[in-house]
């Protein structure tokens, strides 16, 4: 561990963000508003009804409504389909959370894209990937949004640096590294068929970790000084890098769990207060 090594706290991030939502919150209320996030669970895992119910709790805690909608795990993409119609069309929803993975018999993207625009505060239509490759989307994918969060934080700078994201997923790996081009970063993203991966890995001034495998980046793939960002959440509570070898070397780096994770949640809550607060516009102007 370096002597300037900074632990980037997550939670302390996901708390300021929550405290710029009160007021805001609040503002809605007195226009009788009251934001409002469904979460759509297919299934039983285990995992993903851990997730929505922290999810639910972070939204009871700052005076959000959720809605959770348990769905059997034989549902049919058609009929998951209809649930989410039916958000879409109740005003009092502003935004729509489909838990993922779904079950395998379900054509998970065909869901995804069912969800409205305006109601898509997780960033997983392919809308809302476009919007976010120009730099305009209102809610970009909710984790690369809070690692992005993190570096504005902490005041890292982004510009002109080489960033290195492991990972190509729609909603993580393919998101983050447009982000970070966007912020005028130079961006390599490697994937599973990228040749001699360590190699391009210690040319990254920012390494994004977003290979769902535990500990999977190395202490000695890592550049000195270089910023290191854990996107990964394993069982053990481990990410996707060696946190203690990679320690020693980075300048800058996110823990598991309190790195990026909570974060992730805050930012949800930030879309459906953003969500929220469109359509109380839309209001006033009609």
């Amino acid at each position: 561990m370096t002597a300037e090594a900074l632990i980037l706290d997550g939670n302390v991030v996901a708390a300021d963000i929550k405290e710029k939502l009160l007021e805001r919150i609040q503002g809605l209320a007195e226009q009788a508003i009251v934001p409002c996030l469904a979460t759509i669970l297919v299934g039983e895992d285990p995992s993903s009804a851990t997730y929505v119910r922290m999810k639910g709790n972070a939204c009871k805690r700052l005076g959000i409504e959720s809605i959770r909608i348990d769905l059997p795990t034989e549902t049919t993409t058609e009929q998951l389909i209809e649930t989410i119609h039916k958000l879409n069309a109740d005003p009092k929803v502003h935004g729509i959370l489909l838990q993922h993975p779904v079950p395998e018999q379900i054509d998970e993207r065909a869901a995804f894209e069912a969800i409205a625009i305006e109601k898509d505060v997780d960033g997983v239509t392919a809308l809302g990937f476009a919007q976010n490759a120009f730099g305009y989307a209102d809610f970009p994918s909710c984790t690369p949004a809070a690692i992005v969060a993190i570096l504005d934080y902490y005041k890292i700078p982004v510009e002109g640096k080489h960033a290195v994201v492991i990972g190509r997923s729609p909603i993580l790996g393919k998101p983050v590294s447009l982000m970070l081009l966007n912020k005028n970063a130079t961006v390599t993203t490697c994937h599973s068929k990228t040749e001699n991966l360590e190699d391009v890995v210690r040319l990254g001034d920012i390494i994004v970790a977003a290979v769902g495998k535990p500990k999977f980046i190395q202490g000695d793939w890592i550049k000195p000084g270089a910023v290191v960002l854990d996107a990964g959440y394993n069982k053990g509570n481990v990410g996707d890098v060696d946190y203690d070898r990679c320690l020693e070397k980075a300048s800058a780096i996110t823990p598991v769990p309190a790195g990026v994770g909570p974060v992730t949640i805050a930012t949800l809550l930030k879309h459906t207060v953003d969500a929220a607060e469109k359509v109380a516009k839309r209001k006033s102007i009609d």
